[in-house]
């Protein structure tokens, strides 16, 4: 269900491949909810801290460790955050503890200390993550829906899909991508985006063609279309 090797040694390798990718990344930490989160924070060109910018919460994927953390910066963030004018915040679970298990307690004190530190257009940001990400991005969203506008998992779903937390979701845009070989995620997906379309949620649900678990088209360049979704997401979730 979470090829963590497989993951983790390709954002290990996508990191490697540029230092330049990092360059203007700052690296931080602090205390929230007993424990000590190490994260970073992609700021725009020219940024400006009297200015309200477009925000995502990203979670990285497989043991989501600092090097993944680089990695999945370097793949499907950092440059179209920095062309578009976003601001990325994305931690390293603390402790080895992922997001979506007891890593959940850095949470809400981490999303608080967010919303001090900048200023996020509308007072709400996007989450988003793949594979381990993914499950993490919905898992924190479900419990602290009333932060977020958006939830995207690349691939990515709502674990232990409860009502209560179900019910979280209802009023932010769902996005949800997942590979057409990666068939166990692909299973679980779409029935729970079928639930969800017929509970009226708004959901768009895309299915990769020629895609295994790590969706390629997704990253580089193919990243465009992540952002594509958190613009639309600032105006109603688009068609």
């Amino acid at each position: 269900m979470r090829p963590i090797a497989l993951v983790a040694a390709l954002f290990m390798t996508a990191s490697a491949m540029s230092d330049r990718a990092l360059a203007d990344t700052v690296a931080k930490s602090g205390r929230f909810g007993g424990m000590t989160l190490q994260y970073k924070v992609v700021l725009p060109p020219g940024y400006d801290s009297t200015r309200a910018y477009p925000t995502i919460l990203a979670f990285p994927p497989g043991g989501q460790d600092m090097r993944i953390v680089d990695g999945s910066l370097a793949r499907n963030y950092r440059a179209e955050a920095e062309r578009r004018g976003y601001i990325v915040v994305i931690p390293a679970a603390p402790d080895g503890e992922l997001f979506f298990d007891r890593g959940e307690r850095a949470f809400p004190a981490f999303l608080d200390q967010i919303l001090r530190d900048y200023k996020v257009q509308g007072g709400r940001l996007h989450v988003a993550g793949n594979s381990n990400g993914g499950l993490s991005a919905f898992h924190i969203a479900a419990l602290y829906p009333k932060y977020f506008v958006s939830v995207t998992g690349f691939p990515g779903f709502l674990e232990d899909a409860t009502a209560a937390k179900v019910a979280a979701l209802k009023p932010l845009c769902i996005y949800m991508h997942v590979g057409d070989q990666d068939t166990a995620w692909l299973s679980e997906m779409r029935t729970q985006v079928q639930e969800l379309r017929q509970m009226g949620f708004k959901v768009h649900f895309t299915v990769e063609k020629d895609e295994p678990h790590v969706i390629r088209g997704l990253g580089g360049a193919g990243a465009a279309r992540l952002f594509n979704q958190f613009d639309a997401a600032a105006h109603g979730c688009g068609n």
